[in-house]
């Protein structure tokens, strides 16, 4: 950086001999010195380089990729085709509580099939690791590991989505489950390919896959209807009339009328059919 207040003294007299002195010397040292600085450390400085860290956000697009699966090889955004989905990762092949995660989302497939939205997983590990741990993922809750498993052995992926640090390394080889602590993440992701919403659990919380697919239904009645869904909301109660729709449009909408316990708190029934 440019210290002003250490070179200012010691040019104060030229400068009021010759305001340009600051043009033509101090300006362009400084502008030397940034130079410098950006060069140095740009390839690690998120102040610098603001897009090289950016975390995933809701409404930014999932990232896409091409990647090896227990079903085979996987274009993300082509698997995905005009419906929803989850992605969810692991820190570990092997490890416990992701076990029975993966065994509950096995279990689970009828009730993501009705919503229309497909499920995936990923650990940082080898797609033949995958396999050797399928028996035992199957075993422990009686059903068949029927949806794909992402094999992330040089961590892209997650890297690419933000769960392990850009400088973490491109392999998996002697990373332990804490190493990769933070691969705990779900994504539900919209037919349009954007990211609807994201959890992250720590390694000792199994996943509430029921909370998910609560989740999952308020974001698909929410992107189709200008309504939001309260605390605690499941399908068949009732729904708040976004504040982006203003009253004359409501009554429009709903012609019956809605319970408005606060002046900006609008609630009616859920829409039929939704």
């Amino acid at each position: 950086m440019c210290h002003w207040n250490t070179r200012w003294p010691r040019h104060q007299d030229r400068v009021d001999r010759d305001p340009s002195f600051l043009n033509r010397q101090v300006f362009p040292l400084c502008i030397r010195k940034i130079d410098l600085i950006s060069r140095h450390y740009a390839p690690h400085d998120c102040l610098l380089n603001p897009e090289k860290n950016m975390s995933l956000r809701i409404n930014d697009t999932a990232p896409d990729f091409t990647a090896e699966t227990t079903q085979g090889t996987i274009n993300f955004h082509e698997w995905i085709g005009d419906g929803w989905a989850i992605l969810f990762s692991h820190p570990k092949d092997f490890t416990p509580v992701c076990t029975t995660e993966l065994s509950a989302v096995a279990g689970l497939q009828s009730e993501f099939a009705k919503r229309n939205c497909k499920t995936i997983g990923i650990s940082v590990d080898s797609v033949e690791e995958h396999h050797g741990w399928k028996p035992d993922i199957e075993s422990y809750g009686g059903f068949t590991l029927n949806y794909p498993l992402i094999g992330d052995p040089q961590l892209e992926i997650v890297r690419a989505y933000d769960m392990l640090p850009a400088d973490t390394g491109d392999s998996s080889d002697g990373r332990t489950a804490i190493d990769n602590a933070t691969a705990r993440s779900v994504f539900i992701i919209g037919p349009d390919k954007k990211i609807k919403a994201t959890l992250t659990y720590p390694m000792s919380t199994g996943r509430n896959f029921i909370e998910i697919l609560r989740l999952i239904d308020s974001c698909q009645l929410t992107a189709e209807q200008q309504l939001a869904t309260p605390a605690d909301w499941n399908v068949g109660d009732d729904v708040i009339i976004s504040p982006g729709v203003d009253d004359e449009e409501a009554r429009r909408r709903f012609p019956d009328g809605w319970e408005q316990p606060l002046p900006y708190i609008r609630k009616v029934k859920q829409p039929e059919g939704l």
